[in-house]
C-alpha cells in the first residue's frame, strides 16, 4: 500500500548535494566547511595544490639564535622549544606546560615575546631569536638578571628564565612601565612558588637600571 501525503504536508525539497558526495567532499577535505561540499560536489582537486610542502622526514633548517645561525635537520613537526634543548643544547627555556599557557619557554622572535613550545622550528627560519643564553656575558650579566638576583625573585628557579626574557620584552616595549603595566605585561607567565612580589620589584630596578632605555 503506497503512503498517503497530507495535502498541507511540505514538499521535500531535493539538496544539491547527495549522501555520497557529502561524504566524498569531507573525505578529501578533513570537514565539510572547509571542502565547500554545501555549494555543491567536492572539487577534484585537493586543496593546497600547488603549495610546496616539507617532510615528513627531517629537513634542513637555519636558525638566527642570539646573533649567528645555527644549522639542524630536524621534522617539520619539532617545535622551536624542542630545537633549542634537544638539537641545540640551548636549555634555559624550560618545558612544563606544553600547552602554552605558563611561560617557562618564553623566548623573543622577531621582536615579540613567544612562547616556544607553540612555534614550530621550521617557522622560525628567518627571524631573529633570542634567549636567556643571549643575554649579557659571562662575567657581566644582564641588569635584568641583576636585578632578579637583588630581588629575590626567585625560589625554585624553573620559571625564571622565562620570566627573565618577559621582561625583556616588557622593557623593549615600555621601559619604564608602571606597577599596573608589569602585571599585565607578565601575566602570561606563571610562577608557581608565587615570587610574584619580588619579581615585580625586580622589572622596576632593571628600568631604574636601564635609565630608560631597552638595551642597557
Amino acid at each position: 500500500m503506497s503512503e498517503r501525503k497530507h495535502p498541507d504536508a511540505p514538499e521535500k525539497r531535493k539538496t544539491a548535494v547527495s549522501r555520497r558526495g557529502f561524504i566524498r567532499g569531507v573525505g578529501v577535505g578533513g570537514g565539510a566547511l572547509g571542502t565547500g561540499v554545501f555549494e555543491g560536489e567536492a572539487s577534484a582537486e585537493p586543496q593546497g595544490a600547488g603549495v610546496k610542502t616539507a617532510g615528513p622526514g627531517p629537513v634542513p633548517i637555519t636558525l638566527k639564535i642570539n646573533g649567528k645561525p645555527m644549522n639542524l635537520t630536524v621534522e617539520p613537526r619539532v617545535t622551536l622549544l624542542d630545537a633549542l634543548r634537544d638539537h641545540l643544547d640551548l636549555t634555559a627555556a624550560k618545558r612544563s606546560c606544553d600547552r602554552g599557557t605558563c611561560g617557562s619557554c618564553t623566548v623573543i622572535m622577531g621582536g615579540k615575546v613567544v612562547y616556544a613550545c607553540c612555534v614550530l622550528a621550521i617557522e622560525a627560519q628567518g627571524k631573529e631569536i633570542l634567549t636567556l643564553e643571549g643575554l649579557g656575558a659571562v662575567g657581566k650579566p644582564h641588569p635584568i638578571v641583576m636585578a632578579f638576583v637583588h630581588n629575590d625573585a626567585q625560589q625554585c628557579g624553573y620559571c625564571t628564565p622565562g620570566m627573565v626574557m618577559a621582561t625583556k620584552g616588557l622593557l623593549d616595549r615600555n621601559p619604564a612601565p608602571s606597577m599596573e603595566q608589569i602585571e599585565r605585561g607578565l601575566g602570561g607567565n606563571l610562577c608557581r612558588c608565587g615570587t610574584y612580589i619580588g619579581i615585580r620589584k625586580a622589572v622596576l630596578e632593571a628600568s631604574a637600571m636601564a635609565k630608560g632605555g631597552p638595551n642597557a
